[in-house]
């Protein structure tokens, strides 16, 4: 039981190219078809030249980021082979999370006085205003 279950794996790995996501290159990120578009929007966004997909929609703590990346390759592997999305892709709340906090990170020394008083209290998310800074025409 356990040998199908790491050659299933495996075989599942090497098949959706699996090590192009341990690597920084948003081209991995195309090797799905669904992300197509997310990754053609990038190209002509303002971050193009600054920031890779790995900067804004993974965590900036080191052991954060394997985390997130860990969890977002299991939950989009099963979304992409069982079909279960929602087309245009959108983003989950918890994902929408690691990437305000990506933003804050990035540009701490310009947003510092608009962050709450209190660790985890009320703020507009980033993207409310700036939509269109990592993904161009969305």
């Amino acid at each position: 039981m356990i040998g199908a279950f790491v050659g299933l794996g495996a075989f599942t790995f090497g098949y959706g190219k699996g090590a192009a996501y341990l690597s920084n290159d948003p081209a991995a990120c195309a090797n799905c078809h669904v992300m197509q578009s997310a990754f053609d929007s990038w190209q002509h966004s303002g971050h193009h030249h600054v920031a890779t997909c790995n900067d804004c929609h993974l965590a900036p703590h080191p052991i954060g980021k394997w985390i997130v990346k860990a969890d977002n390759g299991f939950f989009h592997s099963l979304a992409f082979t069982t079909g279960n999305f929602h087309e245009p892709i959108q983003i989950k709340p918890r994902n929408r999370r690691v990437t305000q906090d990506a933003c804050v990170h990035c540009h701490r020394d310009f947003v510092h006085e608009m962050l709450p008083a209190t660790r985890g209290g009320d703020m507009l998310d980033c993207i409310h205003c700036h939509r269109d800074v990592g993904h161009a025409q969305r």
